[in-house]
């Protein structure tokens, strides 16, 4: 589904060029867990926005079933992210004056949504098992509920990619556990679910590894 071609990303900061990613040409299959792992500052999280469409690569290309992203217009770019790219991110990003059910339903203004959105969001809260707390605002909520609800907004649209950024970073080792759980789930199904971790649990699990240093690729697997 996705295919990086000698992907770069340079900045400037203070004057000072930064490389943030340098040459790392990778394919991401779908129906596959692959962990993009390494230490801060090595370019797992530039590479994560790469692949979704969100961050220009200065050099290099990324191929959505053959189709050159970075070649869209912003606002192609933009609906094809809506119709395929799911996004997890370690601190939630939920509305705090939105309960679950409200903040999981926030994608389908961004997308059509098939059927109806509510019933389809109640059956997401379920699976995930948040049906007790489908009111409660998010302050009100566990580490592990939030990322449970953040994981089924990014489901809401039925995305081919999904994209988690350390799922599991604020998360106790129960709730770790659950949050792989489901992403192993959904991978299973036939989803593409990159992720960038530090957690050897995630990195495990994964069915591929994507190992970066200094914006590098060390090794892959």
């Amino acid at each position: 589904m996705i295919e990086a071609e000698h992907l770069s990303k340079r900045y400037t900061v203070g004057g000072q060029a930064v490389v943030a990613l340098a040459d790392l040409s990778v394919a991401i299959e779908p129906g596959r867990l692959t962990a993009a792992i390494g230490p801060s500052g090595s370019g797992k999280t530039t590479f994560l926005l790469m692949i979704a469409g969100l961050i220009h690569p200065s050099t290099g290309k990324v191929l959505a079933d053959g189709e050159d992203l970075y070649a869209l217009s912003n606002a192609g770019r933009a609906a094809w992210r809506a119709e395929n790219v799911g996004f997890v991110f370690q601190t939630f990003h939920l509305v705090p004056y939105l309960n679950v059910l409200d903040n999981i339903l926030l994608p389908t203004g961004a997308a059509g949504a098939d059927g109806d959105p509510t019933e389809r969001a109640r059956q997401i809260i379920d699976r995930v098992g948040l049906t007790d707390r489908i009111d409660h605002l998010p302050r009100q909520l566990s580490a592990g509920e939030c990322q449970r609800t953040a994981l089924a907004r990014a489901l809401m649209n039925r995305p081919r990619l999904l994209v988690a950024d350390e799922p599991t970073g604020n998360l106790d080792a129960t709730n770790g556990r659950l949050v792989l759980d489901y992403l192993r789930e959904f991978a299973d199904e036939g989803m593409a679910v990159v992720l960038a971790t530090h957690d050897e649990l995630l990195t495990k699990a994964a069915d591929a590894t994507i190992h970066l240093a200094h914006g590098r690729l060390v090794e892959s697997s």
